[in-house]
């Protein structure tokens, strides 16, 4: 199942919902309006709750007979340590200390209904359940307003959520802008800011509530530099070789290999290398995602760079996308597309050498 989507057996139903389109897979349900934060746990099979629940091993060695004969194993219960069990399905999700707290799904709902509220408020886009029992939840929910640049490109602004009731993840909570042509996460950091903020299944709900705050905050101030960033890329005009050549440094595995790039070098590059970076620059150049004026732009290298992990890359799973384009890979390599593109807005081709 390389979508990873839960498939919720008491229902029939796949846990995942999105608003008006279809996601990549094809599954869960398609809604026309945006829905409640209760609709939309509903569309996405996430109105389950996680318990917190002690663990037992047996003691094998003092067993004892009943008087129907039958053998009778002590349990002894395992300190400080518990199950995180779907009560739906009554399946374990994964082994906690004692100071886990579960964050139950109408938490993680209840931080995007906290901070913004009202008609102009939070839309709810997409949320499911990953896993073989839904062990890792996600919403996207957009926020209002967007970023413009050039003329026609509108970018859209979302939060991001997903936490895991299996111990492998904390509370992430991620801004992310969005075109609205292609749904191509850009997911853009700037110096001295996080677009991102992790908070422990060990802190208490106000401290959560704190953080959901802060995430709003973060997301606000960027969106207004991030407007004025891609602005000034789109003024940035960039030949064929030098659209090239970014990418080659964007996609470079280390610094050895980029200072050959720029001193122009014959290097061997190796299969994946090339294919990447042939995806990439096929994207700037042929793909109708991007917009006329930013087409030849340092704006559109960098919009090419985050669309190629977004809408080109193959990957294992629905999962392992959202690990790279969140934190891993994807993340990294539209990170160093961001710092490149800024680097050569100050200093033009004289970083390429």
């Amino acid at each position: 199942m390389a979508h990873n989507i839960n498939y919720n057996e008491q229902t029939g139903m796949p846990c995942f919902f999105s608003v008006k389109q279809k996601a990549w897979h094809g599954l869960g349900q398609i809604v026309s309006d945006y829905p409640t934060s209760a609709e939309a746990m509903g569309y996405a099979g996430l109105n389950f709750t996680v318990e917190k629940r002690p663990l037992f091993t047996y003691d094998t060695e003092n067993f004892t007979a009943d008087p129907d004969n039958e053998i009778v194993i002590p349990e002894i219960e395992i300190p400080d340590y518990f199950a995180t069990v779907r009560t739906d399905i009554e399946q374990p999700l994964g082994i906690v200390g004692k100071d886990y707290e579960v964050v139950q799904n109408i938490d993680a709902f209840s931080f995007f209904d906290s901070i913004v509220g009202g008609k102009d408020g939070i839309l709810y886009e997409t949320a499911g359940a990953l896993g073989k029992n839904g062990e890792r939840i996600f919403i996207t929910a957009k926020l209002p307003d967007y970023i413009k640049v050039g003329r026609d490109d509108c970018i859209e602004k979302y939060l991001f959520l997903t936490t895991s009731h299996d111990t492998t993840e904390s509370i992430t909570i991620a801004f992310t802008p969005i075109r609205v042509v292609c749904q191509n996460t850009l997911n853009a950091a700037l110096n001295n800011h996080v677009n991102c903020i992790k908070i422990r299944h060990t802190a208490s709900a106000t401290d959560k509530l704190k953080e959901a705050h802060k995430m709003l905050g973060i997301s606000n101030q960027l969106s207004v530099e991030l407007e004025a960033v891609f602005n000034r890329w789109v003024r940035v005009r960039i030949t064929d070789p030098v659209l090239k050549k970014l990418i080659q440094l964007t996609m470079s595995p280390n610094r050895e290999i980029s200072e050959d790039i720029k001193k122009g070098k014959q290097v061997e590059f190796t299969s994946q290398f090339t294919n990447m970076v042939s995806g990439v620059f096929d994207y700037a150049m042929t793909s109708p995602e991007q917009q006329e004026d930013t087409k030849g732009t340092l704006f559109g290298m960098y919009n090419a760079v985050t669309g190629y992990f977004q809408n080109v890359k193959n990957y294992r799973d629905d999962q392992s996308k959202l690990k790279s384009i969140m934190q891993g890979t994807g993340l990294q390599k539209n990170q160093a597309a961001f710092n490149l593109c800024t680097d050569f807005a100050k200093y033009g081709t004289n970083i390429l050498n």
